[in-house]
């Protein structure tokens, strides 16, 4: 049981790596239209342009723990949600080809289009991303033989459109925040601006989406009932939420990124807490069909093997990523070789 959990929590802090770490990438994606300017929204692309395909790594890292953990989940996600998967790629597919193509004519027509297909990659990907997560806690129609008897419509109903649209709100704020990091000059009031606005933004979604929560999925607030001290993280998110809006009344926008990826992590442990340990959660028999991480994972020497491969792949993955923001600190400059 305990090799269960411990592999439960590396597919927990995976996640949250890639939400940290994309997130600020998929923010200036939904940000890159708020802008004219072509120089402006080539300095949004330097911004990320190091790093962003080291980012979505980590998105791989969490497919690959989730079928080797728990392969009777990962099967059973990649089949009831294949639709809106096969979405979700198709959003990082053309993100990825037009932060690439945009810069090799200087055309204003071509730039405009790859802008378009970068920004709404960028939303796309949120959206169902905060729409998948929405269904993990209002749950599915699976019965008994693990069969989902609902259709592609049914995905999107309220509190995973809500889900969906909170997401948006919270990376956006995330990337705009980095962007505030990143970029000095006239343009880095603009961006400070931007992260005001969509902090509001999504201070009023998340405080939507908890009474959503605490009204109609009350059984995510179930383990806090059982266990007080869990309120403390949902609390601790708050305060850090107030801190970046602290941080950046001081322009200090390094605490601010620092603040704000916290928050992120705090709130995707908010979700963990709520759903442990449910993986699919079975609207028809929550108790007797739904997936968990006990009757789907894998054997316990195989957890064992795992654990052994991820103790020297993760900190490579790690150790990499530190290397490249290293190298790449500081402020964004366009030169020769930029976007």
């Amino acid at each position: 049981m305990e090799l269960v959990i411990l592999w439960y929590l590396v597919v927990g802090l995976s996640a949250t790596a890639y939400v940290v770490l994309d997130g600020f990438d998929l923010g200036v994606g939904m940000l890159h239209l708020f802008t004219k300017k072509d120089e402006e929204r080539r300095l949004m692309l330097n911004a990320i342009g190091p790093v962003w395909d080291g980012n979505e790594v980590w998105i791989v890292i969490v497919a690959g723990t989730l079928l080797s953990g728990f392969p009777d989940a990962y099967a059973t996600i990649c089949s009831v949600f294949y639709t809106p998967i096969m979405i979700f790629l198709a959003g990082i597919i053309f993100r990825a080809v037009a932060i690439e193509f945009r810069s090799k004519l200087p055309q204003s027509r071509w730039r405009n289009t790859w802008d378009v297909a970068f920004s709404l990659g960028s939303y796309v990907i949120t959206f169902i991303l905060g729409v998948l997560l929405g269904n993990l806690v209002v749950g599915i129609a699976l019965d008994s033989k693990e069969e989902f008897s609902g259709s592609f419509t049914s995905f999107f109903t309220p509190y995973p459109i809500l889900m969906g649209i909170t997401a948006i709100a919270v990376l956006m704020m995330h990337g705009a925040i980095y962007l505030n990091m990143k970029i000095d000059g006239e343009f880095h009031a603009k961006t400070k601006r931007w992260s005001y606005r969509s902090m509001i933004f999504f201070v009023i979604m998340y405080v939507a989406l908890t009474i959503s929560t605490v009204i109609f999925e009350p059984h995510m607030i179930e383990k806090m009932k059982l266990y007080p001290f869990l309120f403390l993280v949902a609390a601790l998110a708050g305060a850090i939420i107030y801190n970046v809006i602290r941080m950046l009344k001081k322009d200090n926008s390094g605490w601010a990124f620092i603040c704000s990826s916290i928050a992120l992590a705090l709130l995707i442990g908010l979700f963990g807490v709520g759903t442990f340990p449910v993986l699919l959660r079975s609207t028809i028999d929550p108790a007797q069909y739904s997936i968990t991480i006990f009757n789907a994972a894998s054997s316990e020497k195989t957890l064992k093997i795992l654990l052994t491969i991820a103790a020297v792949g993760v900190p490579l993955v790690l150790a990499y990523g530190y290397w490249i923001y290293r190298i790449f600190r500081g402020k964004v400059r366009l030169d020769s070789h930029s976007y």
